[in-house]
């Protein structure tokens, strides 16, 4: 196995942007209830404006270009070809931190929160706040690898980042997640504590299971058994996408893989649903360019099949822990206000023994560092500064 890292530069072919285009122009449109909304799904109005904007007016070499201004890598970690960004501080003395996305989300959720992590001083902040800063893109998404085998789970995702970051000369740093990737870094923090000086989440992962007796004389909190009630609802009402990507997502992903449209109605009701926008994509703190951007990428790397096989791998391998098990690395918590769904500080330290941070914040929703970069930054700077990093 190469141990080299190899510098990467975003380059999609003509013929793929060309295709595209045509694909979204000649659509086969659905017919939809009068006066639904949103509420079967994404709403087809909605929807023509946005591949409109797609098919017209956004323009994937301008992304790409933005993209290529950062240091992009790829290396070979365990079968798998892993990309990412590695931007280093000037600071000599700045401290690590790997940032993991989730699904619908890639890399492209950081770019906004990069600068503001590694060069702070240029961005209002102070220079002993900077971080040297990794994105890794897990396999099955973006610019990494699709895994051909079964058994890439969020356990051995949490392995090659360990791999990753020893190879980049970090043997102590701060982690931080969300979705999937909350999940990643509390993984890390399980296997690794070693090197994780902390972990910062804005998501508590719905498979998250720490040991505890459900039952009517069991050792629930009130507050907590409301919060399971609580998740079971929302499983129910908006629970399917996750259940059919757990459970059968190759048959899912024939229509994705084949449909830009499709694709960009599956993703941007998550988008629409899961952020601070009030139902309207019009108030997102994000683009509708950056949002395409983020689907173009799937599209063109056609990775909408393996991506969602991480469910189902999840599925086969939850997030859980042993009776009694106790994480001890440090950990903060970041609340969102529009955030999915989030149990109480309590049913997190049955985990994790050593909870230092947990911040409301006034606004936010599910994509954090996409949508409320500046907040998640001065969270995370403020956790670093009671951290040991050596």
């Amino acid at each position: 196995m190469s141990m080299d890292i190899h510098p990467f530069t975003i380059r999609i072919a003509h013929a793929e942007i060309d295709d595209l285009t045509r694909r979204i122009a000649s659509w086969r449109e659905p017919d939809q209830l009068e006066g639904i909304g949103w509420t079967q799904g994404t709403e087809r109005e909605e929807l023509r404006r946005l591949l409109e904007h797609w098919r017209s007016d956004f323009d994937w070499r301008r992304q790409e270009d933005a993209w290529n201004k950062l240091p992009h890598y790829q290396t070979e970690i365990g079968g798998q070809t892993i990309h990412f960004i590695h931007v280093r501080a000037a600071v000599p003395t700045a401290r690590a931190i790997i940032l993991t996305h989730g699904w619908p989300g890639s890399f492209c959720e950081f770019i906004r929160i990069l600068p503001l992590l590694s060069d702070p001083l240029a961005n209002g902040g102070r220079e002993q706040d900077a971080f040297n800063v990794v994105i890794p893109s897990i396999p099955g998404y973006g610019f990494s690898s699709r895994p051909t085998k079964a058994g890439l789970n969020l356990f051995a995702v949490a392995d090659l980042w360990a791999e990753l970051m020893s190879r980049l000369g970090y043997e102590r740093y701060l982690a931080q997640g969300g979705d999937l990737g909350a999940s990643v870094s509390t993984i890390l923090a399980h296997a690794h504590p070693g090197n994780l000086a902390g972990v910062h989440l804005n998501f508590i992962p719905g498979s998250y299971s720490p040991s505890h007796d459900p039952g009517p004389g069991g050792d629930l909190t009130a507050e907590e058994r409301i919060f399971l009630g609580e998740k079971a609802r929302w499983t129910d009402l908006h629970g399917a996408y996750s259940h059919i990507q757990g459970t059968r997502p190759q048959t899912l992903a024939y229509g994705l893989t084949d449909s830009p449209v499709g694709l960009a109605a599956w993703m941007i009701e998550k988008f629409r649903d899961w952020s601070d926008c009030d139902g309207n994509l019009d108030n997102a703190a994000f683009s509708r360019d950056e949002v395409l951007a983020n689907i173009s990428l799937y599209w063109f790397t056609r990775t909408v099949a393996s991506s969602m096989r991480l469910y189902w791998e999840t599925r086969a391998r939850p997030l859980s822990f042993p009776h009694g098990a106790k994480i001890e690395v440090p950990l903060a918590v970041a609340l969102f206000p529009k955030e999915l769904l989030m149990p109480p500080r309590s049913w997190v330290e049955r985990v994790f023994c050593n909870v230092r941070r947990w911040t409301t914040m006034p606004c936010g929703g599910h994509f954090a560092a996409f949508e409320q970069p500046g907040l998640l930054a001065q969270d995370l700077i403020a956790f670093a500064s009671e951290l040991k990093f050596s």
